[in-house]
């Protein structure tokens, strides 16, 4: 939001420096994000004099160029060549003298030097109104007063306009600094409290008065809930022109373009006082003024040209034919001010916060009223505003006032009272401020005080301030006007090491993030928000138990995640899209769900690998990632949190082309492996993605802490392989676990090393090559004992899985 210091002085008289006064601000919970300077011409004219044309001639070397002689005031005459048709001797010109700075229409600057044009030297030039950012003329130099002394600073005779503007970042909270009075009367509080007795400064409308009534449309509010106070009034005779300098100079040094008159009116009352308003053309009202929802469907054509339709919940601002204006949010083509308008109906009004939120929301509009509006305005300032802007219009337009105001408020919005405990409040603040300080803080925030006692004060908070509702808030109140700098702390530093536990989360988080960043993973963050569409994707998720947001800011935040998949899938196609294709990334995020039983929310970890398994080098021959190296990666994780006791089958969840589940009992902790190619061509992902969904919240409690170790073994270990026939259903982890239940002991380790099927082979069988690792801590292996051990695993695996030996 920006604030201009010249017209914020309207209101506080200071003459604090800037830096100051945005320090204030600062301290006050407005934050001064930056201070610009504003000039009303860009440049302010800086170096541009009143110049008195002493003599004009023909250049002897160009035709269309003349030398001049002009007195600068300072005694001694310059000579500049000029190329414009209407010099002459005699007249007042503007003069840009060397070193100034001037723009051109793109805004760019360049420097006035001294030079010469066709053999004569030239000190300066003599301006024509575009060039001096005066106007849009080029067809001569300006031709100024003659009565204008030489010398005399362009800048004064133009009444150029310097300012300085804040940038403020305004919280949502702040719903009653959302104007320059709104800003002022917090600067006046703070400064009250420095012993600064200011005055704020209201705008006077005593001199409003009906002068006919010749105009009149009437009002009928069909829903007070969502209009809760609705005024209008009429004014005619007028005549539509460009608004007066210093009005389009406000609304400039804000960052607003001047429209009309009429408009820029409302739009200075609106960042003025902080109360939206809406001029209607009068004559396009046919009949009454109607607020109103309309039906579903009904289309509607706002001020930008947009052919909206509009929802059964949308406030309307209608007349007896049709819709003119989505309440508190945007006008309506068809009846707003234009060059030929003469009359007009002047609505201002408190909407309900919610209602214009939702509207705006659903039309994917965000103006200036909304954005006060949905955060709640001050309902009592809403005949006043209107009766400020009626004056206005009439001083800038013209006019007449042509009907009695209209003021529809058929319950009043009522002060929060609360109660302010003393103890409590020096608890929270962490010191015991004074009670006459207190209460003097609070009157300077028109919080009134009712009754006084020994535990507190009862309080009655203004309806503008909508964040203040609560004894915590009016503390906070008391402490920022205070301010937090001034409150004293202890210079003792207190310290304690807490007995936490070794399995917190983030540190398993950290421990597998360091592990995962090891190996090449980068770690990603994703938006827990998505689409709901997603859900198509998967028959795994249902569209029942989407947690869906109230006020989403589109359509495609408009869901929590079921699932990390799609979000991880869009990193994906970002970065594949921008030729980054060796990708591997991992997330820790929650998912969402809406459950019969409430809500819930899983913790997971998820994996994403794709393209290459290591960067180009002419050391390297290229190849890409596999499933096996992919389990590698999901084994490893497992392995270093000690989760051992697990087992392995088919994934029947259809984003998979073919996965396994690594399970623990009847729990599943992880499901990984290749996703399908229908799930990627919806990202436009067209190479191979692995991907792993860890259930962290099962993992955390699986985890293995205790260490074992052993000493390293005096005997040597012994390797035997076999070389099986299996049938091609036969899966290495049958295997695996059939050996490890037939020899507990002595074996130590079984590894897969080869696999072939093919050629030479039986139909429906493959062959595998295992290799068992075989040793005794206590003794060397006898060639006996291990050819006991190998039969018997041999005539184990033969039986159990009728395979044979090559």
């Amino acid at each position: 939001m920006k604030i201009s210091y010249n017209w914020l002085k309207q209101f506080i008289k200071i003459d604090l420096k800037s830096e100051d006064t945005a320090a204030l601000l600062t301290d006050l919970g407005l934050e001064v994000e930056v201070v610009e300077k504003y000039q009303s011409v860009r440049g302010g004219l800086e170096g541009v004099l009143v110049g008195h044309v002493l003599t004009c001639e023909k250049h002897p070397d160009a035709d269309r160029l003349k030398i001049t002689t002009v007195d600068l005031g300072n005694g001694t005459p310059v000579q500049i060549v000029c190329g414009a048709t209407n010099v002459a001797a005699g007249q007042k010109v503007p003069v840009a003298t060397i070193g100034t700075k001037l723009f051109d229409k793109d805004g760019v600057a360049f420097e006035i030097k001294k030079g010469k044009i066709r053999g004569q030297e030239s000190h300066g030039m003599i301006c024509a109104e575009d060039e001096i950012g005066l106007g849009n003329s080029h067809d001569g130099i300006m031709i100024l007063d003659e009565k204008l002394k030489a010398g005399t600073l362009c800048s004064i005779v133009f009444n150029i306009e310097n300012d300085e503007v804040f940038e403020i970042g305004l919280t949502p909270n702040r719903a009653d600094a959302m104007s320059h009075y709104g800003v002022a009367r917090d600067l006046r509080a703070s400064l009250l409290q420095k012993n600064s007795n200011i005055e704020l400064i209201t705008p006077s409308v005593s001199t409003f008065r009906i002068d006919k009534r010749t105009l009149k449309i009437d009002v009928d509010v069909k829903d007070s809930k969502l209009a809760p106070r609705y005024c209008g009034v009429t004014l005619s005779g007028l005549t539509v022109k460009p608004s007066p300098e210093w009005l389009q100079n406000r609304l400039k040094a804000i960052g607003l373009s001047p429209k009309n008159n009429i408009v820029d009116v409302t739009n200075y009352i609106l960042h003025d006082l902080g109360q939206p308003l809406h001029a209607f053309d009068a004559a396009k009202i046919n009949g009454k003024i109607i607020v109103k929802t309309v039906d579903s469907g009904t289309k509607f054509t706002t001020l930008d040209d947009v052919e909206r339709t509009l929802h059964e919940e949308d406030l309307m601002i209608c007349d007896e034919k049709g819709p003119l204006c989505i309440a508190g949010v945007f006008g309506g083509k068809d009846s707003g001010v234009t060059e030929t308008t003469n009359s007009i109906f002047l609505e201002s009004a408190y909407f309900n916060p919610v209602s214009v939120r939702k509207s705006a929301k659903r039309h994917a509009l965000n103006t200036d009223a909304s954005f006060r509006f949905e955060r709640g305005i001050d309902p009592t300032t809403t005949e006043f505003a209107m009766k400020r802007a009626a004056l206005l219009i009439k001083e800038v337009a013209g006019g007449e006032i042509t009907s009695d105001i209209i003021d529809i408020y058929p319950k009043k919005i009522e002060d929060f009272p609360v109660f302010l405990n003393f103890d409590k409040t020096a608890k929270l603040i962490g010191q015991e401020l004074p009670k006459e300080t207190i209460k003097k803080i609070l009157a300077s925030l028109d919080i009134k005080v009712t009754t006084v006692s020994d535990a507190g004060l009862g309080l009655i908070i203004p309806s503008y301030r909508v964040d203040v509702q609560r004894e915590v808030d009016v503390i906070e109140e008391i402490l920022r006007v205070y301010g937090y700098n001034n409150i004293d702390f202890s210079k003792k530093l207190n310290a304690t090491v807490s007995n936490s536990a070794r399995t917190e989360d983030y540190k398993i988080q950290n421990i597998i993030a360091s592990q995962l960043n090891g190996i090449g993973f980068n770690e990603m963050m994703a938006n827990s928000l998505t689409t709901p569409e997603y859900i198509g994707l998967s028959e795994m998720l249902k569209e029942e138990y989407n947690v869906m947001m109230l006020n989403p800011l589109s359509n495609d935040l408009s869901a929590m995640r079921q699932s990390l998949l799609f979000s991880g899938l869009e990193a994906v196609s970002y970065n594949s899209n921008r030729r980054n294709t060796d990708l591997k990334l991992f997330e820790f995020g929650k998912t969402y769900h809406k459950l019969p039983s409430g809500y819930d929310e899983l913790k997971h970890l998820t994996l994403f690998v794709s393209g290459n398994r290591i960067d180009e080098s002419w050391t390297n021959q290229q190849k890409p990632t596999d499933f096996f190296l992919f389990k590698g990666y999901v084994a490893s994780i497992l392995d270093r949190l000690g989760i051992f006791e697990i087992q392995n089958k088919p994934a029947t969840s259809d984003i998979f082309a073919e996965g396994m589940v690594i399970s623990c009992g009847n729990d599943n902790l992880v499901e990984f492996g290749t996703v399908k190619k229908s799930i990627l061509k919806h990202f436009d992902i067209k190479q191979e993605v692995f991907y792993a969904d860890f259930n962290w919240n099962l993992i955390l409690k699986l985890i293995n802490t205790k260490i074992k170790f052993t000493d390293i073994p005096k005997y040597p270990e012994v390797r035997r392989d076999l070389a099986l026939l299996v049938d091609q259903s036969v899966a290495f982890d049958t295997i695996y676990s059939i050996a490890r239940q037939t020899e507990k002991s002595l074996l130590k380790d079984i590894n897969l090393f080869d696999v072939y099927q093919g050629k030479n082979l039986p139909e429906g069988k493959k062959s595998y090559a295992v290799s068992f690792i075989l040793q005794d801590s206590t003794k060397t292996l006898t060639d006996e004992q291990i050819d006991k051990i190998m039969n018997k695993l041999q005539k184990k695996i033969e039986t159990e899985l009728g395979a044979s030996l090559r």
